[in-house]
């Protein structure tokens, strides 16, 4: 095996990753430890420009209050959006954290718009929603514009701030003095033979959530289709996870209604061009299951309807025999039209802009629904297309509320949660100097882009003020330590370079597993065990612990992956963090019991909903004891 260089970097603020809440905790750090000439390192598996879930582009801010400054009727938007994020979770969210993005997000929003990026407005100049929370946008370079704000935030701090690329983060380095403290993180270069140590006073994890856990609809030559990028490998769960933090409702994966095969989105047609869809039978399924769903009020006769909810409608019919497929109707929209508006000239001007805008949706964040249009020869204005229940994913800033136990902001985060953290900052973990932002924060759902960002920017504010206070800290890491780590690290590519010459097949080997044969694996168990699409989101009691026994064979052979080259390495440690996710997910849902969100997962053995149950679920994880802890906690609303 070729040696790889170590080059240690000293910071006081570490920030890993890129994507979205990376980009917002960039702007804020930079800002804040500039006058205090601290020093900031940014590290991303990517490059930021197309890093991150929004990478492809997006079609719309999904997070928006509305409220501009003033103080009207909109100034309750905060409560409302609270109300709302709290009945889709089916009565359990972190008000305290859903509420602190609230305040602050349509701020973030006017950034973007002040850095250039296009914002659909009404005649009236206001920005056109296309419903109570989303906005409109022409998205395709969105991640492009907030990165370069970003890019330009670190190098303003001059030698003061840098940031690294290709480089992937395998473990997070703790204080060899103090036990439950962060203080920095390993990684190695995706791009050329080079070990990583970071150390630092305080280390900001966001590398997002994680897919592939469960099996991609997408199979043979369409494996790794996702509706998510495939390349969340799970890393801020998982490290959190190995660093002694609290994660949280892993049970709650989301599963999103898509069109199936491209995944392309669903909002803009039902929200901005009301878009009807049906059963397989041209009758509704939406509404249709009332003696069913009333099992789940009161939150699901909340309005809108809950996703967990829409989503269990779709279950139901398909138990019924009445889908798949489901269609989205399209080609009724024009018909809408055509029986609305009267004059030739008016009905040709509003299907050409329906037309326009349908393309564009699809074209600024899922190219691959317009090329599924075409290969099907579908004229979305003459045909439908279908709908699909997607694979399960972890994404904490979507619905779905998957992610670590935070502190929430002093004002606001109750005092029974006070006494999970070694100190009160906002989006710190349960360990002392580790906090996370966007997909990393758990219990506080429909963040989106733009909660994401701004809670990267509440975070960093937070890391400063930390950094501030804690003067006279520094990271006791030894090399020896980071030597060993590194061995860790590397261990993949010594396996694969010891033993290749036992086969003449380079997947197929006695004394190791690749990386896609090992992920293989796990979604296996992940599907037919822990509640995946190929059992209809059902699990129980025992299918849970007879995947664990599975499981426990994966954890065994995390030391048993060979890697070819670099990017094989990358592979190799993206399966060990999602292997890690899929054990807290299993674990996690073993010990509810009931089935809250009916539409992700249910339980056949707890097939209700039970507000016995609702808590949160937390688990935790001791590397040197190798035992798991379940851990429960209150649902204490603020509003």
């Amino acid at each position: 095996m070729k040696e790889f260089a170590t080059e240690v970097v000293d910071s006081d603020i570490l920030l890993l990753g890129g994507g979205m809440a990376g980009c917002g905790a960039a702007v804020e750090v930079a800002y804040w430890a500039k006058p205090l000439g601290l020093k900031v390192t940014w590290v991303d598996k990517a490059a930021v420009d197309r890093s991150g879930p929004v990478a492809m582009g997006l079609s719309a801010i999904n997070t928006y209050m509305g409220m501009d400054g003033k103080v009207t009727e909109n100034s309750r938007m905060p409560e409302r959006y609270t109300e709302y994020v709290t009945n889709d979770q089916m009565g359990l969210a972190r008000q305290d954290i859903v509420y602190d993005v609230g305040r602050h997000v349509d701020g973030t929003v006017r950034l973007f718009e002040k850095w250039g990026l296009p914002i659909w407005k009404d005649e009236a100049g206001n920005l056109r929603k296309s419903g109570e929370w989303q906005v409109m946008i022409s998205g395709e370079s969105y991640k492009i514009i907030v990165a370069e704000a970003a890019k330009n935030a670190i190098g303003a701090l001059g030698d003061k701030g840098q940031l690294i690329e290709r480089v992937y983060i395998t473990h997070l380095l703790k204080d060899e003095k103090e036990p439950n403290r962060v203080a920095g993180a390993v990684g190695f270069s995706v791009r050329e033979d080079k070990f990583y140590a970071f150390k630092a006073k305080v280390t900001l994890c966001i590398l997002g959530g994680a897919v592939h856990v469960f099996r991609p609809r997408s199979q043979a030559e369409g494996f790794g289709r996702s509706w998510m990028p495939p390349w969340l490998g799970g890393s801020t769960y998982a490290l959190t996870l190995l660093a002694g933090g609290e994660l949280t409702q892993m049970d709650n994966t989301f599963v999103p209604p898509r069109f199936k095969d491209s995944y392309g989105p669903v909002g803009t047609f039902f929200l901005l061009f009301k878009t009807p869809a049906t059963d397989a039978y041209d009758g509704a399924y939406v509404g249709a299951y009332g003696s069913e769903t009333d099992k789940w009020a009161p939150y699901s006769k909340a309005k809108p309807c809950p996703t967990p909810v829409r989503n269990y409608e779709m279950i139901l019919a398909t138990k019924e025999g009445k889908a798949p497929p489901f269609w989205m109707h399209t080609n009724r929209v024009v018909e809408r039209f055509q029986k609305e508006i009267t004059d030739p000239k008016e009905l040709k001007k509003k299907i050409k802009e329906y037309e326009s805008e349908a393309w564009e949706d699809f074209l600024d964040m899922t190219i691959a629904g317009a090329t599924n249009w075409a290969s099907h020869n579908v004229d979305p204005l003459e045909k439908p297309m279908e709908l699909q229940l997607s694979d399960s994913v972890f994404i904490g800033s979507h619905a779905c509320s998957s992610g670590a136990w935070c502190c929430g902001a002093e004002d606001l985060m109750p005092a029974e949660y006070k006494d999970a953290f070694p100190a009160q900052y906002n989006c710190m973990t349960t360990v002392m100097g580790l906090f996370t932002a966007g997909c990393g924060v758990g219990a506080s759902a429909h963040k989106f882009s733009s909660g994401a960002h701004v809670q990267g920017r509440i975070a960093a504010k937070a890391v400063v003020r930390f950094v501030n206070d804690q003067k006279g800290y520094t990271p006791t890491v030894s090399d020896d330590t980071i030597k060993k780590l590194k061995e860790t690290a590397l261990r993949p590519l010594a396996l694969y370079e010891e033993k290749k010459e036992f086969t003449t097949s380079p997947d197929v080997n006695p004394n190791y597993t690749s990386p896609h044969n090992f992920l293989f694996r796990l979604q296996k168990i992940m599907g037919e065990y822990a509640g995946g699409w190929e059992t209809l989101y059902g699990t129980s009691d025992k299918l849970l612990e007879t995947g664990l026994w599975k499981l426990a064979f994966c954890g065994e052979d995390t030391e048993k992956i060979g890697a070819k080259n670099l990017h094989e390495l990358m592979r190799a440690w993206e399966a060990i963090h999602r292997y890690w996710v899929g054990e807290a997910c299993a674990r996690t849902r073993l010990a509810r019991k009931e089935s809250r969100w009916p539409g992700y997962y249910y339980k056949t053995d707890y097939l209700k909903l039970d507000e016995g149950q609702r808590h949160f679920i937390n688990v935790k994880y001791d590397v040197d004891k190798k035992e798991w802890k379940v851990i429960e906690r209150p649902m204490i609303p603020i509003i």
